[in-house]
């Protein structure tokens, strides 16, 4: 017996506002949260490459909590835990603008950061010594070596791995469904509840994220032969 799919569903009613509403929220959550672990994570090797042990360990313990803890639980940690230890004054400003999605970018962000740091860290110790010590006889500052020195090639050396977190950081913003976020999973899922066309909707968002993440990966190809450290 063969089964006919029915897409026009999605087309119905207040379906397509909801898909759209859904694609951007989604978009928007994943570019903050990757902006976030981005800025968090660069900061995070950063402080890894200095001498002092309590930074070191503060960093280590960061990234081996955010690595080993579900981010789920991480999710749920930040919209039902910290907004209690949070002064009232700050739990209305967050109610009244959308704490769901502020806490859910948080989480998904900081968790992201401990991946995207640790690939910097591997990009950094394959650099030479050598040149970090070059830099710094030169006359630059520990911060002006990093920037302009290490960290450069660092992230060349570490594209392949940080194009993947990327990917793993869009895929997790599903997640942020559990907390209310309105993004794409969330609509698809009420769509569902509404017009019991299971399979059409949830084939229509699988393909929906397949595709974005492709063309990810796709870009990340395209920098990773850009800006590949070339063996002399």
């Amino acid at each position: 017996m063969s089964v006919k799919l029915d897409f026009s569903v999605l087309l119905r009613d207040e379906y397509p506002r909801m898909i759209l509403n859904g694609l951007a929220t989604m978009f928007e959550l994943t570019a903050l949260a990757w902006l976030l672990a981005v800025v968090v994570g660069t900061v995070l090797a950063m402080i890894r490459m200095s001498n002092s042990r309590i930074a070191q360990t503060f960093v280590a313990t960061y990234v081996e909590v955010h690595q080993n803890v579900p981010m789920l639980v991480q999710i749920f940690i930040w919209y039902f835990g910290i907004p209690a230890l949070l002064p009232k004054d700050v739990q209305h400003w967050f109610n009244t603008h959308n704490s769901e999605f502020l806490f859910a970018f948080i989480a998904v962000g900081l968790c992201a950061a401990a991946y995207i740091s640790e690939s910097l860290r591997g990009g950094i110790r394959s650099i030479p010594k050598s040149q970090v010590e070059a830099s710094r006889a030169l006359g630059l500052s520990f911060l002006q070596s990093s920037r302009l020195v290490v960290l450069p090639q660092a992230i060349r050396i570490a594209l392949p791995t940080l194009i993947s977190h990327t990917v793993l950081l869009f895929k997790n913003t599903s997640l942020a469904m559990t907390i209310g976020v309105a993004e794409l999973t969330y609509a698809t899922r009420e769509i569902e509840s509404q017009s019991f066309q299971t399979v059409e909707v949830y084939l229509f968002s699988t393909m929906a994220y397949l595709m974005v993440s492709l063309l990810i990966m796709g870009a990340g190809t395209m920098l990773e032969d850009r800006y590949r450290i070339k063996a002399r």
